[in-house]
């Protein structure tokens, strides 16, 4: 009988070892969120999960995506190549139709022996109107796929759109949501990931959750948006004078705000900020769900948006601009005991970072051809000594503009330049209201950010 339990005890240090001798990694993408949290400085916020999460992680001050679209900045990130490689510059072309053979990141950990899972939108499929199917989904990358469809998607009909002559997907729209948080599609991406969560807690897993806020139309149960009266919604008040030295193609919309009074853009502001805190509520269930199973100690856990999102800068909304508030993004890395764990990083780093940072992390080589690099060593020290820039790009028809962001300038060339130039300080106009590109004073500045841009 003695023999008995220690043999017993001996299977049990065993299996304990066992199950915390690897890494998983829980990859948790929003739509269409611009750094619109708490942990972000934005005081009016309530996001206390996210924020949360960024106080036992490392919050990275400066990310910024490729291209501030969703399917060629997902397509980017979950490939690890920028859009020149990649080619996918719209929302139609599949990634595999240019890379047939490009091993994906949830695609390298599938081959690695991991479980490999995605719960809603990861790759890109149109919102709201793919909601509850694939879309543009990649099947090696998965083995197991869940794609939820709430009432959300049910009650598009009494979404309030003041901006009837374009899509919902494209809207400036919102609707005050019926039902409890379970029954919305995030609820229902947040309660399929934590179901995979407890079935596959012995490891190892890459899972993926996709929430669909705050992309349009904003949706979202009464009491998210009872936390933001639209009556105390403020906007932008830019010096109008300003846009003048901006070049014409840096606007995506050539009617400012729309269109829209004031009153109309102050009520869909407070449901873009509403669908944020709902968002914000359901990655705070996934954390939870982490620590009831105890599986913080071996997972690590990243938090990303696609892209930005613009909210009345410069008369500016939605996406699609090389303006800071669209081309940076949310982004956190919580690793489990990480020496800079509840630091912030100032440096410039860019989604295409994510895919070689999680395989280095996890111990897995990551097939040679991507375009990023690892954070690793930001992870271990938030502000270690760090050069690389960060590259943003948008095509649209005749537009094509290129923008590089460093740690104090914003460059942008629209058409190579031939259609203008943009030059921000950051130290000292972080809104981007004066373009310096034409200060003779800033020329050898201009020349070396020229040549960033080029490289």
């Amino acid at each position: 009988m003695k023999k008995l339990c220690v043999l017993l005890l001996f299977l049990s240090a065993f299996g304990t070892f066992a199950a915390s001798s690897h890494t998983n990694v829980l990859f948790i993408m929003s739509d269409d969120l611009t750094c619109m949290l708490g942990c972000y400085g934005q005081k009016e916020m309530k996001t206390p999960n996210i924020d949360k999460l960024a106080k036992r992680g490392v919050l990275f001050e400066r990310a910024y995506c490729q291209f501030p679209l969703c399917n060629p900045s997902r397509a980017s990130l979950m490939t690890g190549r920028r859009p020149d490689t990649t080619t996918v510059t719209g929302n139609a072309l599949y990634f595999r139709k240019v890379l047939p053979d490009v091993v994906t990141l949830p695609e390298l950990f599938k081959n690695n022996g991991y479980f490999s899972a995605r719960v809603g939108k990861i790759y890109h499929y149109g919102v709201p109107g793919q909601i509850g199917t694939s879309g543009m989904d990649d099947a090696p990358s998965w083995n197991q796929v869940i794609n939820p469809r709430g009432r959300d998607k049910d009650d598009e009909n009494e979404v309030i759109n003041y901006t009837p002559k374009i899509g919902l997907g494209a809207s400036m729209s919102f609707l005050i949501a019926k039902g409890a948080d379970e029954d919305q599609t995030d609820g229902k991406v947040a309660t399929e990931t934590i179901g995979l969560l407890e079935k596959h807690k012995d490891g190892p897993f890459f899972i993926a959750a996709g929430f669909y806020r705050p992309h349009v139309p904003d949706i979202a149960p009464a009491k998210y948006f009872e936390l933001y009266p639209f009556e105390k919604m403020s906007l932008p008040k830019d010096p109008p004078e300003h846009l003048a030295a901006i070049p014409k193609m840096a606007f995506f919309l050539r009617e400012p705000n729309y269109g829209l009074d004031q009153e109309k853009l102050r009520r869909f502001k407070s449901g873009y900020l509403s669908s944020i805190s709902f968002m914000d509520a359901q990655v705070g269930r996934l954390m939870n769900a982490l620590d009831r199973l105890n599986l913080a100690e071996n997972t690590i856990v990243v938090f990303v948006s696609d892209h930005g999102w613009l909210l009345g800068q410069h008369g500016q909304w939605q996406k699609m601009s090389l303006f800071e508030e669209s081309a940076r993004v949310p982004m956190i890395f919580y690793v489990p005991h990480g020496k800079a764990n509840g630091q912030r990083s100032s440096r410039t780093v860019e989604l295409v970072d994510v895919y070689p940072t999680i395989a280095e992390l996890c111990g897995i080589k990551a097939p040679a051809g991507f375009e990023g690099k690892s954070l690793r060593p930001l992870l271990t020290n938030a502000k270690a000594e760090w050069t690389k820039p960060a590259l943003t790009q948008v095509v649209n028809g005749p537009r094509s503009g290129r923008s590089v962001r460093t740690e104090r300038w914003r460059y942008t060339e629209w058409n190579g330049g031939k259609a203008g130039r943009e030059l921000y300080d950051h130290d000292k106009d972080p809104r981007e209201l004066k373009n310096l590109a034409s200060d003779p004073k800033l020329a050898k500045t201009l020349e070396s950010l020229q040549v960033l841009l080029k490289n």
